[in-house]
């Protein structure tokens, strides 16, 4: 591994910034690591390295700009998210070709601050997924063991992360899309609160559950790429109008936990835990307490009927959404359609995949006449109740904590059979995304029985993104850190 690559991004923007690397130096190394790991990891589904090499010379030419946080950095994108110029297939046969003519509103910002676009990242198809197994181009692999998945459906974002061929990358999370690949892959992955992060230019899988997030190696890396996608825009009705908290600053005035009440709910502690995953998470609980937390029993009653609401809500969504790939715009078209109605059918019936489909008539059930009072109707009085649990559980705590994953990664293949287990592996990251609030996920060691990687997932209220951040830093420091995988080169 390139002595550049296992570098932080914080570490790395700092050398570009003082000249001691070059963006033509950083561009390279990570370049040369993805060809070395790509054909064991399958972390992405197209790289720009041209494109990449000519930005970095040129930014080599005029030199590091101090206005610009991410200068020269090279980062990755989950290809769920438009780039102008470069394909957004959303990992699916029915978009392979496409090409948008603009920058989704997180990629323009990340530009913006001078990150480089090396590559768009793997992914279950249109985000449907817990393990990007669910891709028309092959399954991602986990760096730590490439006979497991890396989680999904962000899990080319992880993946890329961990085998260090970026420093950086975007994902995003609709059930815990960035918060359980990122525990997986032994990362740090950030669900922002949803309207913190623009979704304009994001391929829209859930549109009142997703949100764009980053993926790192450290909390600092997070906080900074954070730092630079969030805030208000014009062009997502959805995005909220508040200001960007200083998450550097937040993270650097908290030195220890003195003072933090972190909420332990029962639901996330209880049965259906791995012991590896129990036992790792414990542990970092008690050096919690070691730097001065408080831990505060909560209760999320609601929790147990999370797993049902959220597919009948996002499903629901997912058939109106993806109602709008029909042949006739854009994406695939079955040239051998012999009539309009054979051409959407025929279209839709080649370029969407099996899970994809499943959703879509699970979607379209739901929303049917006769059927919508019974489920839809009630999800949506049910996800009103989840968000209430939270709102009381942060009365008496600052941040609730919990697994990100009842069990670290699984084999590849080994649960594609059986659907509804696959579901129930979001069980502890879906009611954040139907209570619309922030969470972050940080690696607290290795499985006993695994040697994988497990991740604590920390859950904060509405825009409270600088304590979340501020909190798992500090607990990261006061954990020993993961080393690199070794099982790629």
């Amino acid at each position: 591994m390139s002595e550049l690559t296992s570098k932080t991004l914080t570490e790395i923007r700092d050398l570009l910034a003082s000249r001691e690397v070059s963006a033509t130096d950083a561009v390279t190394a990570c370049l040369d690591r993805i060809a070395a790991t790509e054909p064991d990891i399958n972390a992405f589904t197209s790289v720009q390295g041209e494109a990449a090499l000519a930005q970095a010379k040129a930014m080599d030419a005029a030199g590091p700009d101090a206005t610009k946080p991410l200068w020269g950095v090279p980062v990755s994108v989950k290809d769920i998210l438009a780039t102008k110029g470069a394909p957004t297939t959303c990992s699916s046969r029915i978009l392979e070709n496409f090409v948008p003519f603009y920058d989704a509103t997180a990629v323009a910002r990340l530009r913006e601050a001078g990150a480089i676009i090396i590559g768009k990242t793997n992914m279950d198809e249109f985000a449907m997924g817990s393990s990007t197994e669910n891709s028309a181009f092959g399954p991602t692999r986990n760096p730590w063991d490439t006979n497991r998945v890396p989680g999904g459906s962000s899990g080319g974002s992880a993946a890329s992360v961990a085998a260090r061929q970026c420093f950086g990358s975007l994902g995003t999370d609709t059930g815990g899309s960035i918060r359980q690949p990122a525990s997986f892959c032994g990362c740090v992955g950030v669900k922002p609160t949803y309207g913190r992060v623009s979704r304009y230019g994001c391929v829209a899988y859930a549109s009142s559950l997703d949100q764009i997030g980053p993926l790192t190696r450290t909390v600092p890396d997070a906080a900074l790429m954070l730092s630079v996608i969030a805030g208000h825009d014009q062009r997502d009705s959805t995005s909220v109008d508040c200001p960007v908290p200083d998450y550097a600053a937040a993270i650097a005035a908290r030195a220890d936990l003195k003072g933090l009440r972190i909420g332990m709910p029962e639901e996330y502690w209880s049965e259906g835990l791995a012991p590896e995953v129990e036992t790792a998470c414990r542990a970092a609980m008690d050096r919690a307490r070691e730097l001065g937390a408080t831990p505060v029993p909560v209760r999320l009653p609601h929790t147990k009927f999370a797993v049902a609401t959220y597919y009948i809500v996002a499903m629901a969504e997912a058939s109106s959404n993806l109602a709008r790939f029909d042949g006739v715009r854009y994406g695939l078209r079955d040239k051998d359609a012999t009539d309009l109605i054979d051409m959407y059918v025929s279209s839709r019936s080649k370029g969407f995949g099996t899970e994809v489909k499943r959703r879509i008539m699970l979607g379209t059930y739901v929303l049917s006449a006769g059927y919508y009072d019974a489920y839809y109707r009630k999800a949506a009085q049910v996800r009103r109740l989840i968000r209430q649990d939270f709102l009381d559980a942060f009365e008496q705590c600052d941040v609730i904590c919990g697994p990100a994953s009842p069990v670290t990664a699984w084999g590849i293949g080994e649960k594609t059979a059986d659907p509804l287990q696959m579901y129930l592996m979001d069980i502890f990251t879906i009611s954040l995304n139907l209570a619309g609030l922030p969470g972050v996920s940080i690696p607290v060691g290795l499985g006993a029985d695994s040697g994988m990687p497990v991740g604590l997932q920390l859950l904060g209220p509405a825009f409270g993104e600088d304590t979340l951040l501020a909190t798992a830093d500090a607990l990261m420091r006061g954990i020993a850190p993961l080393p690199a995988p070794t099982t790629i080169a």
